[in-house]
């Protein structure tokens, strides 16, 4: 299959992006300062990092029903969203499945806006449009002409203001506004998957290279996927493909706090309760390496000699100083002693708590 590329294509490709396959897109995996440099201009208290994530899905719900509509399909509570407030969700399969997990911005009453994950968009829209039709809404993806960039870090607001009309000291943490980029319409909000202060720009394509090119000018280096991902694993935030999938549910992934069970029916709510009541299959948890090595997704874990899960994220974190790691294990053995295999050798491990580094999102 012939990959799509992003509105920035040209701009990665100048930059000498190393471009490789992600979720269907042509994407910046590093640039010429390489991966681990990346990740500490975003974590650095002088600096920030763009990163072109036009790859994510962007869906518009509008109409009578648009409560109605993605109070069955999201597990949080869409009533209790405000206008120009976003909010973190999950779409659930029949079985209490993940689909995908979301974010929500209430535009108005009658118009919401969706975040949905690149690999997932395709399934995602057509599981929604498929159900809209018992609904008076109107459901449409705007992937396709809209670009995403995200700039995180110490002085995103600084670098972003500058080109901003409006005051973004205005807007707190997931909350989001529609403002006026280089003289351009956009909607800004305060959000990312850094664990940084930051925001996420959402821009028509033909915007995005004049916004782009400006803030990169101004000082905001451009980021990867690589230390994106890393970032993302040291606040422990769940990935599609990786924490979550159809076969996990919020019960074990740690996210029954997005799933209001109290405010009436929504898809897959009788087998979440289900499960709930029964137990979860497997038990979510953080490890830091006591000994050197970088866990990696997939590597094995053991108590003692019984293999008892698996590595769902893992990497060196040089803020936490080691290597840490995500995984699913036995809700049994989740408080033993555990180790990681990594190529032959058994590498003990701490339980711990996410995130693995401190937080500067200003909530």
């Amino acid at each position: 299959m012939e990959l799509k590329n992003t509105a920035l294509h040209a701009q990665h490709l100048e930059l000498g992006g190393k471009m490789v396959p992600f979720a269907g897109f042509s994407m910046p995996v590093q640039y010429t300062l390489g991966a681990l440099k990346e990740y500490h201009c975003v974590r650095a208290e002088d600096s920030c990092g763009i990163f072109d994530i036009s790859h994510m899905g962007q869906v518009r719900v509008t109409g009578p029903d648009a409560l109605a509509f993605l109070q069955f399909f999201s597990t949080n509570d869409v009533s209790q969203l405000k206008d120009g407030q976003v909010q973190y969700a999950a779409l659930l399969d029949e079985n209490a499945g993940f689909i995908d997990d979301i974010t929500v911005y209430r535009i108005n009453a009658t118009h919401y806006y969706l975040c949905i994950n690149a690999a997932n968009t395709d399934k995602d829209v057509a599981h929604l449009q498929e159900h809209a039709q018992a609904f008076n809404v109107t459901v449409i993806d705007e992937s396709p002409q809209t670009a995403l960039l995200a700039l995180q870090g110490a002085t995103a607001q600084a670098l972003l203001q500058a080109i901003c009309q409006e005051n973004l000291a205005d807007i707190a943490y997931y909350r989001f506004a529609e403002v006026s980029l280089l003289g351009q319409k956009a909607l800004i909000s305060r959000t990312g998957y850094t664990g940084e202060d930051g925001f996420e720009l959402y821009l028509p394509n033909q915007d995005a290279a004049a916004v782009w090119s400006n803030l990169v000018t101004a000082g905001a280096i451009p980021i990867g996927l690589a230390a994106r991902d890393m970032l993302r694993t040291e606040m422990g935030y769940a990935l599609y493909g990786h924490e979550i999938h159809a076969d996990i549910t919020p019960v074990e992934a740690g996210l029954m706090w997005i799933c209001k069970l109290d405010k009436g029916n929504f898809m897959g709510r009788d087998a979440l309760i289900t499960r709930k009541e029964n137990g979860k299959q497997w038990q979510k948890v953080a490890l830091k390496l006591e000994g050197r090595g970088i866990p990696r997704e997939h590597y094995a874990v053991f108590a003692n000699d019984e293999q008892v899960g698996e590595v769902t994220s893992g990497l060196f974190s040089p803020l936490a100083g080691g290597g840490v790691a995500l995984a699913y294990v036995k809700p049994e053995q989740a408080d033993a002693v555990l180790n990681i295999d990594i190529r032959g050798r058994k590498i003990p491990t701490t339980r711990t708590k996410t995130p693995f580094v401190r937080s500067c999102v200003k909530k």
